[in-house]
Parts: C-alpha cells; sequence; structure tokens
C-alpha cells in the first residue's frame, strides 16, 4: 500500500491506535491493505457500541449506493444489540467475533475485492468521550483484474464510504447520549 498519505490510509486514527492488535488479525494473514479508520465520539462506550450493532441492519454510508437506496435506520432498532457469530452485518460481511460492549469483528470473502475483515472497536477516550475505530485488512483476489485493481481503488474509495458510516455512528450516538 505504499504511495497512499496517511490521509487516506489512516484517517483520524492515532499511532497508538495504529499499532494495537486486533481480532481481525487472525482472519487475514499477510494482507495487501491495511486501512484505519477512527473518529471521536461525544457519548460513552456503551452508546458508541449499541449503535455499532445497528450495522445489522444497514451499512450507514450512502444509503443510495450501499443499501438499496433504503434508508438506515436513524433510531435503534431493538433487539439488534443481541449479537450471535454467523449473522449478516452491513449487506456483504458476517459476523466472526465480538466482545460486548467493546468490539465486533466482521468478515467477508468476495471475488471481487477478496478476503477482507474488518475490527470495528470502541474505547473510553476520556470520561463522556469514545474514540471508535476500524481496522481493515485485505488480502486481495488473486485471479481477478478487479483483484489487482483494488489497491488502487479500495483505499480512497474505502475513506468515503467508511468515514461516511462512521460520521453518521458518531451523529447518532451522539445525539442519543444528548437526549439522555
Amino acid at each position: 500500500m505504499a504511495g497512499w498519505p496517511r490521509f487516506i490510509s489512516d484517517w483520524g486514527s492515532t499511532e497508538a491506535e495504529r499499532a494495537a492488535s486486533y481480532p481481525c488479525e487472525r482472519l487475514v494473514t499477510e494482507p495487501d491493505l491495511v486501512l484505519h479508520r477512527a473518529v471521536e465520539v461525544r457519548a460513552k462506550p456503551a452508546t458508541v457500541y449499541r449503535w455499532l450493532c445497528q450495522l445489522r441492519a444497514a451499512p450507514y454510508s450512502y444509503d443510495l449506493l450501499d443499501n438499496g437506496g433504503r434508508r438506515s435506520p436513524q433510531t435503534l432498532t431493538p433487539g439488534l444489540e443481541q449479537l450471535e457469530v454467523g449473522q449478516r452485518m452491513m449487506r456483504i460481511f458476517r459476523l466472526v467475533e465480538y466482545e460486548p460492549g467493546s468490539s465486533v469483528t466482521v468478515l467477508s470473502d468476495g471475488r471481487l475485492f477478496g478476503r477482507v475483515a474488518c475490527t470495528y472497536a470502541v474505547l473510553e477516550a476520556r470520561p463522556g468521550y469514545s474514540r471508535l475505530l476500524v481496522r481493515l485488512l485485505v488480502r486481495r483476489s488473486r485471479n481477478s483484474i478487479a483483484g489487482r485493481a483494488m489497491e488502487f481503488v479500495l483505499p480512497p474509495g474505502d475513506l468515503v464510504m467508511m468515514r461516511r458510516q462512521l460520521l453518521n455512528l458518531k451523529r447518532l450516538a451522539e445525539a442519543q447520549e444528548a437526549a439522555g
């Protein structure tokens, strides 16, 4: 992934967050791409984690592109916090691991991008604030033109999509926290 400016490969993340270990590392060995995304949220970790569970319902990015034109729910859907390994998340991923209140790890094995694993983690930044961060690992598909082109397309494309996702989750968690 050499050549991408840090704002594309590591948007919002700190050096310490990039140096930490995450569960997704067990799912993709020798990744072709390692991307980090992070945002600070003015909400407690429990509130932010509950919004992460909403990824079972929708991707929370650009709904026209990645949710079939349906709007991602703007209120919490009861029951989505009851996670089980194997559940679908964001339409193309399946849940492979989670730590209640702390992280969810998802995996997609696709022909277009190859094997993609993401850990979404929620950390307390300071009282009343959280860090929502994602480590995304990709082992590209070796037998397709799309797989080879992925290293050039995925980092900026993911930045656009995941930045929107994290900012939407931030907005919703902060609104919930402010409402009490």
